[in-house]
């Protein structure tokens, strides 16, 4: 593990699923994944990491509260409420939250089912 995985290791992070849906059923070539919602609470100071990819993980992000900063490929950028952004195959990166109150997510991504 890199020096820039262990110093973003995840904290202050709460995630709840909110649902899923079997894609297997749903869309032919889809078997093994799912569709899954959760709502992630990164408290002031936390972290989501360590640095991560999404490839073979697509999904969206939308900020409900507070700010998130991603940090990729050097680039620290601030989403407030109202904001989010995509997390594709090129995506690698990890998530904080300089802010004084909560920050709150709703994050959407197909996933393997475990």
């Amino acid at each position: 593990m890199s020096s820039e995985q262990m110093t973003h290791e995840t904290r202050g992070v709460t995630v709840t699923l909110l649902g899923s849906v079997d894609l297997g059923p749903e869309i032919e070539g889809m078997a093994g994944r799912e569709l899954r919602m959760r709502m992630v609470t990164i408290e002031p100071g936390g972290v989501f990491g360590p640095v991560h990819d999404h490839k073979d993980r697509p999904g969206i992000v939308y900020i409900l509260q507070g700010t998130i900063t991603d940090h990729r490929d050097g680039v620290a950028t601030d989403y407030g409420p109202g904001l989010g952004w995509p997390e594709d195959r090129n995506t690698t990166h990890w998530l904080e939250n300089r802010g004084t109150i909560p920050a709150v997510e709703i994050s959407v991504d197909i996933v393997r089912r475990a």
